[in-house]
């Protein structure tokens, strides 16, 4: 489908899932060369990014565990500006490597946030990964380490993302329209 309708919002068709599976194998690539030999700890945050993550899984060739959180700060097609901690970290963090998985990342808040909380425990250090970068709209200072695509400020829904909820289980990414 070119186009399509959620609730009261029309959305075209922006990034096929084969060009996404295609940026998610080259982000691999780097990923399985930085952390060969290592045993990270993968932090997936929900609900977005578990499409994302079990892809990017499926192209990992080294040891490593996953586990996942839930963080919020949208409401409709906005940023609130102000993130809940929905569902909390059960694993040992300390001393660890950790990667946090993010479907997108616009301005950073619920990264910056996410780093907050991590660094309480003191790991050894934590990369980020994110399906989507909207770098125009990044106000943090906090490297993005791996980033599959950038895309304009638009809103978005497919492939794990949504808008109130829905699309998240369509393979491509639509952008409103």
């Amino acid at each position: 489908m070119e186009r399509i309708k959620i609730k009261d919002k029309e959305f075209s068709k922006f990034i096929k899932y084969d060009d996404i599976q295609i940026a998610i194998k080259n982000l691999s690539k780097q990923i399985n060369k930085d952390y060969n030999g290592k045993t990270p700890l993968f932090l997936v945050i929900l609900n977005g990014a578990f499409m994302f993550a079990a892809d990017l899984f499926k192209n990992l060739d080294f040891d490593c565990e996953i586990s996942f959180v839930k963080l919020s700060s949208y409401s409709g097609t906005e940023t609130t500006e102000n993130v809940k901690h929905l569902i909390g970290i059960n694993e040992e963090i300390t001393g660890r490597e950790v990667v946090i998985v993010e479907d997108i990342v616009d301005t950073g808040i619920t990264i910056e946030h996410m780093i907050n909380e991590l660094n309480r425990f003191n790991p050894k250090e934590i990369k980020i990964a994110t399906l989507l970068l909207k770098p125009e709209k990044y106000k943090k200072e906090h490297k993005i380490d791996y980033v599959a695509l950038e895309i304009p400020n638009d809103f978005i829904v497919g492939y794990g993302l949504d808008y109130d909820g829905f699309g998240r289980n369509l393979p491509d990414i639509y952008k409103i329209a």
